[in-house]
């Protein structure tokens, strides 16, 4: 079980193999995200996409008792090749935003999907305005939380300039 559990929470050898797993873990989330939206808006499927945003929030609950008992297999504080949390928070970064995956908007979809991405991983990887804080909370929840901050810290700057400057997304 203890090794389920780890290659759920490394998502298999990604978290292990790969240079800078949080960004591979990022990555591989926003390929997710990416595909089940496409799926949703060209194929005509009945998936909303608020349930595609539920779907990612209910796991990203899921991964604190998983991401928790990595921490203790491994006998590591927020272990770098745990990276079921950036699997799991990037996805709601884009929450509040418009995007449509029609083919007509291909290019402001991957536009957003890029500044995403990279408001992520910067506050993920900076950890400011007391998101390192949430770090330090115990077991899988600091793991998890200092993600899920992440994404509301970067979710809410992509909110407001693709609002404000709506020239920048077409």
């Amino acid at each position: 079980m203890d090794k389920l559990i780890v290659c759920v929470a490394t998502l298999g050898p990604i978290g292990k193999k790969l240079p800078a797993p949080g960004t591979f873990g990022s990555l591989f989330g926003l390929a997710a995200f990416a595909f089940l939206m496409t799926v949703q808006s060209l194929y005509g499927t009945d998936i909303d996409p608020v349930v595609i945003y539920l779907s990612f929030a209910f796991l990203a609950l899921l991964s604190v008792p998983i991401c928790g008992k990595a921490e203790l297999i491994l006998e590591k504080e927020d272990p770098p090749e745990v990276i079921l949390d950036e699997f799991v928070a990037q996805p709601l970064v884009f929450a509040a935003t418009t995007l449509n995956f029609h083919l007509d908007t291909i290019f402001s979809n991957l536009l957003l999907l890029t500044c995403g991405f990279a408001l992520f991983r910067f506050f993920d990887i900076l950890k400011p305005l007391g998101i390192s804080r949430l770090q330090k909370l115990p077991g899988g929840l600091g793991v998890v939380a200092d993600d899920i901050a992440a994404a509301g810290a970067a979710g809410f700057v992509l909110w407001f300039f693709s609002y404000t400057f709506p020239l920048s997304f077409p």
